[in-house]
């Protein structure tokens, strides 16, 4: 059976990616997105016996936590934060914890058009610019990959507090950090790198005196 074939705007997006980057002077390119985990369970298949029922364990407590990633899909660097709600306060935390973090470099941020996103309240930090996605289409964000990778980890398990979910988080991504190469393997898709290849240089963002 063929596949579907790629909207035209989704294959636009791709191809626009690198004349995008370039026109808004930006030497890095991350990919962003939120991804919510919680204490109830996500069933996933399991091995078992033949002939005996798989060992579903359920939690019901409707409690979570939000894991804010950007990503560089051309090196596998990264930066995680977690915080309690996806919302215009928490993702203007998470702009200036990764301002912070990643220092001079123009960055360039692609991401989806949620509300937090898009809001007015919302300041950008200087240096830090928005590249939107079009409308409905997750798999052109590489850091979408990076959350199945994690989902596929914590599926049919049961967790007694939020505190030990974000430790059981920390250590599943410390070895993407650890070693950038290995994020890199699965967010680097070829688009895009081959788009961010292709620009010029930019100087660092002059830092504000104070």
């Amino acid at each position: 059976m063929e596949k579907p074939p790629v909207p035209l705007f989704r294959r636009r997006s791709k191809n626009e990616l690198a004349a995008t980057a370039a026109r808004l002077e930006v030497g890095r390119v991350f990919a962003m997105d939120e991804a919510r985990f919680g204490l109830k369970v996500s069933h996933r298949r399991l091995w078992c016996p033949f002939g005996h029922r798989p060992p579903w364990t359920h939690e019901h407590e409707y409690r979570w936590l939000w894991l804010y990633a950007a990503v560089e899909p051309t090196s596998g660097a990264c930066f995680v934060l977690f915080l309690p709600h996806v919302d215009g306060r928490c993702f203007q935390r998470f702009l200036e914890e990764l301002r912070r973090d990643l220092g001079p470099d123009r960055l360039g941020l692609v991401l989806d058009n949620s509300g937090s996103h898009t809001s007015g309240k919302v300041i950008w930090p200087e240096g830090v610019t928005k590249i939107p996605l079009p409308p409905y289409s997750p798999e052109l964000n590489p850091a979408e990959r990076w959350f199945e990778a994690l989902r596929r980890v914590f599926a049919n398990r049961i967790f007694e507090s939020l505190d030990q979910l974000q430790e059981a988080l920390a250590a599943a991504l410390e070895p993407y950090w650890t070693v950038p190469a290995t994020l890199q393997r699965l967010v680097g898709y070829p688009w895009w790198c081959q788009a961010i290849a292709t620009l010029p240089p930019v100087p660092p963002h002059p830092e504000r005196k104070t």
